[in-house]
């Protein structure tokens, strides 16, 4: 059964932009995948804890080693792991917040970016164990950075290509609303653009 893991990450409930890009490609995907399985993480409303050196030592620890509060540190770490390890596709809802991803998002970065769970260190350097995955990533940012003087501001498609990367998700595809704080027809327009996308995605 194929299974969605749907990530959104923007702290608006309503007006956002990467939420109803999402939410639409999401419910495309269902219709044309009726017993398929979506599962839902809101970071905004249901956020996940940073990152702290408790939880940094949890890691690392082996797991037949770790005393109990470090195995009830590291459960929502495996829960996150798990959830993301068990879907087909990732959709990720990834607003742009001062050039970046959110620090909801950010956090759950950190939960998953696992060493011996999600990657793991070889003789040749780090190696990617999130293997045949699809992602999906919808952007949203108030300007324009994709092209032009802001676009060495973007790092959001440009770390989330990274780090997913490292983890070993490299087919991504982003779809990218931008210059939505420049009135409402760059709203409809950059709507449009998305949409557009979505459709082809999904073809």
């Amino acid at each position: 059964m194929a299974t969605v893991l749907h990530i959104n990450s923007s702290v608006r409930q309503t007006g956002s932009l990467s939420r109803q890009l999402g939410g639409e490609f999401v419910a495309k995907w269902q219709a044309a995948n009726p017993d398929g399985t979506v599962v839902t993480r809101d970071l905004a409303s249901s956020p996940v804890p940073h990152l702290t050196e408790q939880m940094m030592g949890a890691y690392f620890t082996p797991a037949e080693q770790r005393n109990a509060d470090q195995a009830h540190t590291i459960k929502t770490s495996d829960a996150l792991v798990d959830e993301l390890l068990a879907a087909d596709t990732i959709v990720i809802g990834a607003p742009m917040y001062n050039f970046s991803v959110t620090s909801g998002l950010k956090a759950w970065i950190d939960h998953v970016a696992r060493a011996g769970r999600t990657f793991k260190y070889g003789a040749n350097g780090p190696e990617g164990l999130v293997h045949g995955k699809k992602v999906i990533v919808f952007v949203a940012s108030g300007g324009v950075y994709s092209e032009g003087p802001a676009a060495a501001y973007d790092h959001v498609t440009t770390y989330l290509r990274s780090v997913l990367g490292f983890l070993g998700m490299t087919d991504v595809t982003f779809v990218v609303a931008e210059g939505v704080a420049m009135g409402e027809e760059a709203v409809a327009a950059a709507v449009a653009k998305g949409r557009s996308k979505i459709d082809a995605i999904a073809a």
